[in-house]
């Protein structure tokens, strides 16, 4: 009998504690990941960064290590939606990584979110399955407060147009985001679902944001998001990547400003932000 052995059938990992399905073991990422759903994207990222080099491509998952602005930083491709992103935090997190951004695209909901502008998602709606097998329903999906404000600091420093806000994350693209299904099918209970989540402040659709921040939140790990709305549900503007360069230019600002504020977090002996610590770090 051939193949690769596990380490079981329960834990399945292979030698050095590579892990299955992303194909890295401890010491081929940073414990900042940038988690983008495209394997395209992970490239793009990558092509940003000050050197980057290919680590591990396996299924959907993608992923490249390298340095930022001295930061060392890595990207891995979750595929599209939550139980695949799942995997892939699950994964990851068992090599080294504590820190994870989301870099995606999404709908808008509202019509002053222009095509293009980014979203910094700070709660999620949790509207997908795989975050139900993790806990209760009424369990929030909250983004960490360190890597959000550090999404609108490195937005503001970049001058971008962005928005923070709710985000409602689905399972899937067509019917549950109120779109039509083939030939027109629509459940009744997707009917109106666009304009009651406006309703109640949700800026926008994706697919795997509720799942991440659930997941980070439970193993006490970081997580946030910026997404760039490449479609508008209210204009039916849609224009591919629209935006998709500012939200990865974003992103790594951000880890760059979060790799300071970890370091005088940890000198202080502090966990969180704080206006205090802020005027702190501008002063270096």
């Amino acid at each position: 009998m051939g193949g690769e052995r596990l380490r079981s059938a329960s834990v399945p990992e292979g030698e050095g504690g590579l892990q299955y399905h992303v194909r890295v073991k401890p010491g081929d990422v940073s414990r900042y990941v940038f988690v983008p759903g495209d394997p395209e994207r992970v490239k793009k990222i990558a092509s940003t960064w000050d050197e980057a080099w290919f680590v591990a491509q396996h299924r959907e998952y993608l992923t490249y290590t390298g340095r930022y602005k001295g930061v060392l930083v890595s990207a891995t491709s979750t595929g599209i939606g939550a139980p695949s992103t799942a995997i892939a935090v699950e994964e990851l997190a068992r090599v080294g990584a504590d820190t994870f951004i989301r870099v995606g695209t999404t709908g808008a909901l509202r019509r002053d979110i222009k095509v293009g502008d980014l979203i910094i998602t700070n709660a999620a709606v949790r509207l997908e399955g795989t975050s139900k097998q993790y806990t209760i329903p009424e369990y929030p999906a909250v983004a960490d407060l360190n890597v959000t404000l550090a999404l609108i600091e490195a937005a503001e420093e970049l001058g971008v147009r962005y928005h923070v806000g709710l985000t409602a994350s689905t399972d899937s693209f067509y019917v549950g985001q109120e779109r039509p299904g083939y030939r027109g099918y629509l459940p009744p209970f997707n009917r109106g679902l666009v304009d009651y989540l406006k309703s109640i402040g949700v800026l926008n659709f994706e697919m795997e944001a509720a799942a991440l921040f659930t997941i980070a939140q439970i193993y006490g790990l970081r997580a946030g998001s910026v997404c760039a709305a490449i479609a508008n549900r209210e204009t039916e503007e849609f224009i591919v990547d629209a935006g998709v360069m500012d939200a990865i230019r974003v992103a790594n600002e951000a880890v760059k400003i979060l790799s300071e504020w970890d370091e005088i977090l940890g000198e202080k002996g502090k966990k969180y932000v704080s206006p205090s610590l802020l005027r702190d770090w501008r002063r270096r």
